[in-house]
């Protein structure tokens, strides 16, 4: 009974799909301790939120070229070599933070500009470490294998931010940079007893622009995939609050000026819930019709958030935002699955670059359009109404794309393309 309920194991008796795991889980825990020293040495730098603000965009841009030109290139390319290529660039990038630290260089734009740097070596891996996945587990184990990745990443996002607060006081910036190093280095090793992975239709071309508009011809053709990118989309953009989290922390739930105890939770809250999801996924692989799971999922997800922005206590708004965390965490599941299954592996590397993009910029549009909105009608309005404005625009959506909520998933128990 129990073996039901909690995550499915079963891909990780798949040897490849050991490896690429590891490497996942790796990665997750170390990337972390980079994502909170950037930020702090950023500010250490300069003094400014604005210039911390800044990161964000920094890291957006060559997200959002790279994650659609690396899609292109890793459907023409050995997928494993690529993932080498990548994996060795954002550990290069790790060692230049560690020299920058410890050499005490202090100039925030060699911070910047590194940081660019390894988030273009990310946004080609990313799409590429999505697309091995269907060459490596069959059909019938590609919700639980995604499940599996996710959860990793998830319990990174919780437990690297915590390691490095505790850390960063007693070991430094340097250090920190480092054992990133040290687990991007171990990740390496990991992903180089992969299998050779290369495209199934033969060598093909470079990858160009032509390639990266095919595989938006190819998407416009597709109604399921565009289907499953605009319900993200809606839910993202009209439903993630986090930007209105440091006013709702110091005016709703009482923290003092500087930060406190709210914050924290508030941040910590949406991931903790999608990681209880994630272990608790066993369930998810009984689901065959994966339209209907991603149409119920996200409007759970609006409604939570309309739940977070009534609630009057803090203990409360952690529970709705963890309520919405596990929703898009069996969105996030199903979406990944029908992408897997519904593209073939000549496209499914560009597919995945604009997945990376979609998920990548739509918190980051969603930050701007609430800020502006509790600007003007408070925090309670705006992400209230965001969370309504998911469900009624995600219901018309699958009313007019009816396939998507007929869609279901297909059986096999072979790698898809094999």
């Amino acid at each position: 009974m129990l073996g039901s309920i909690t995550v499915d194991t079963r891909p990780l008796r798949v040897p490849a799909f050991r490896r690429l795991w590891v490497s996942t889980a790796v990665t997750a825990i170390g990337s972390q301790l980079t994502t909170v020293a950037v930020p702090k040495q950023v500010y250490d730098l300069t003094g400014s939120s604005g210039y911390v603000g800044l990161t964000g965009a920094v890291a957006l841009v060559p997200l959002l070229v790279f994650g659609l030109w690396g899609g292109a290139i890793a459907d023409t390319v050995d997928r494993r070599k690529l993932l080498l290529v990548t994996n060795t660039g954002i550990a290069a990038t790790s060692v230049l933070f560690w020299a920058q630290a410890y050499f005490a260089v202090n100039s925030v734009w060699v911070v910047l500009a590194l940081l660019g740097v390894n988030q273009a070596f990310f946004a080609v891996n990313m799409p590429t470490r999505s697309a091995v996945i269907a060459r490596l587990v069959p059909l019938d184990l590609l919700p639980s294998a995604v499940a599996l990745g996710a959860t990793m990443m998830q319990f990174g996002a919780v437990l690297g931010p915590m390691l490095a607060g505790a850390l960063l006081p007693v070991l430094g910036l340097s250090t920190l940079y480092l054992l990133d190093t040290v687990a991007l280095t171990l990740a390496l090793l990991a992903v180089w007893k992969l299998p050779a992975l290369p495209p199934l239709e033969g060598p093909t071309r470079r990858a160009g622009l032509r390639d990266v508009l095919d595989g938006f011809r190819y998407l416009a053709t597709r109604k399921i995939l565009l289907a499953s990118f605009l319900v993200d989309i809606i839910a993202m953009v009209a439903g993630m609050p986090r930007a209105l989290f440091p006013e709702m922390a110091e005016r709703t739930f009482g923290d003092p000026s500087g930060g406190g105890l709210a914050l924290g939770w508030l941040y910590a809250a949406l991931p903790l819930g999608a990681l209880a999801c994630g272990l608790a996924s066993g369930w998810l692989t009984r689901i065959g019709r994966h339209g209907v799971a991603v149409t119920i999922s996200i409007c759970v997800w609006g409604a939570a958030i309309i739940g977070f922005a009534l609630a009057d206590s803090l203990w409360l708004a952690v529970l709705f935002l963890a309520i919405g965390g596990a929703a898009d965490f069996v969105s996030m599941v199903f979406r990944s699955a029908i992408l897997q299954t519904a593209t073939t592996d000549a496209m499914r590397g560009r597919l995945q670059g604009v997945f990376t993009v979609v998920v990548a910029g739509g918190p980051r549009i969603a930050d701007v359009t609430h800020g502006w909105a509790a600007a003007g009608v408070g925090t309670t309005v705006a992400a209230a109404g965001g969370g309504v404005l998911v469900i009624v625009v995600v219901i018309v959506a699958v009313a007019l794309i009816p396939a998507f909520w007929r869609y279901r998933a297909p059986s096999g128990d072979r790698p898809v393309g094999e």
